[in-house]
């Protein structure tokens, strides 16, 4: 089986806020020698995230990205390569969130939806996993959501980009488990994040952004002879 790389490069997409932000300051206090590529669109939130990460010890580096535009995610990918010339972990965390039951759905809402959340993670995906098959090893973690593995109603269009999300984590999975990567995908409900800002939702029943990015941590922490192929967090007073 393939070793675990002393200095790992890490990239987060959507790491300027919320549970991005979270999962990137927790590489950087529990991954010694970690080096992080921040990904988001928002290159000023990202500059304040990396600043944090720096002062835990990692490398921190910031690349500004639309990751549902192929030729934005071109150009990072290719910026992030000429940093740190390969890629270990990928964690596909850029989202967006917008409630609408099905028949209130615009067709221009739901492909936002589908591209921010599934098209964006095809891409970036594409990116960088040539580089893992070639190095054979590397992990990639996929952001879900409880809406991609039951029906969500009054979020038609989000929870059709989210079982998207489960269902191609498992193709990638299913084709390159033999190459040496593993592929997981995450499922957080209510967590506290700018998606919930506004549900009415108070805090106390909701999971930290700081859980859920522990459990990234810990799934890369695992022997390379396990992979995690699935894991659900919810808050424990409420099933959200």
């Amino acid at each position: 089986m393939p070793s675990r790389p002393k200095s790992p490069v890490v990239v987060i997409t959507g790491a300027s806020q919320g549970i991005g932000a979270a999962i990137a300051k927790a590489f950087a206090a529990d991954v010694k020698g970690v080096r992080l590529a921040l990904v988001a669109r928002n290159e000023g939130k990202l500059a304040g995230v990396a600043a944090a990460c720096r002062k835990l010890g990692a490398r921190a580096e910031v690349f500004s990205c639309d990751v549902t535009a192929e030729e934005s995610v071109a150009q990072m990918a290719k910026a992030v390569l000429r940093v740190y010339k390969g890629v270990d972990v990928l964690v596909n965390n850029a989202g967006k969130y917008a409630g609408a039951p099905f028949l209130e759905t615009s067709v221009e809402d739901f492909d936002r939806m589908i591209a921010a959340n599934l098209r964006g993670l095809f891409l970036v995906t594409k990116a960088f996993a040539p580089g893992m098959v070639g190095r054979g090893r590397g992990d990639i973690f996929n952001m879900g959501s409880i809406a991609g593995i039951t029906a969500y109603p009054g979020a038609a269009a989000y929870t059709a980009a989210k079982f998207g999300v489960a269902g191609l984590t498992k193709t990638i999975r299913a084709e390159l488990k033999d190459r040496g990567i593993r592929v997981c995908c995450v499922h957080p409900g209510a967590t506290v994040s700018p998606s919930w800002k506004g549900s009415g939702v108070p805090d106390a029943r909701m999971m930290p952004a700081e859980d859920v990015a522990l459990a990234f941590v810990a799934l890369y922490r695992m022997s390379p002879r396990t992979v995690v192929e699935e894991i659900v967090l919810r808050p424990q007073l409420g099933d959200l």
